[in-house]
């Protein structure tokens, strides 16, 4: 019977809940554009710096294709600027993030890999 209730102790005991730690974002607060390409997972933050005030453009294309998957307008400030990315509906794993001014010149480009 000791033996039945010590066995019962270990495994009750070793089923216990342990806390994890959050996984840390691989991007940190890395200029998306300051690199040539950078690994991102969905929700993640994409941080990049703007030397001038109004509408920018956001596009994301398809690396091979060169085809527009998705296309945003951002009130950006000057210094540094914050946007999330979700990636879950995207359906291709290697994509162009370009980001251009209200006259249409292109400010940057990287590619994003998808996680």
């Amino acid at each position: 019977m000791r033996i039945v209730l010590l066995c019962f102790l270990i495994f009750i005991s070793g089923c216990r809940k342990t806390n994890l730690p959050e996984p840390i974002s691989s991007i940190g607060k890395v200029d998306v554009f300051s690199v040539k390409e950078l690994k991102v997972s969905n929700g993640d933050e994409l941080n990049f710096d703007l030397k001038t005030e109004g509408i920018h453009t956001m596009t994301l294309f398809d690396s091979v294709g060169q085809q527009v998957i998705t296309r945003e307008r951002i009130a950006g400030k000057i210094g540094q600027n914050t946007l999330n990315i979700y990636t879950k509906s995207l359906p291709i794993r290697y994509l162009y993030l370009s980001l251009e001014d209200v006259n249409n010149v292109q400010i940057g480009r990287t590619l994003l890999i998808l996680n």
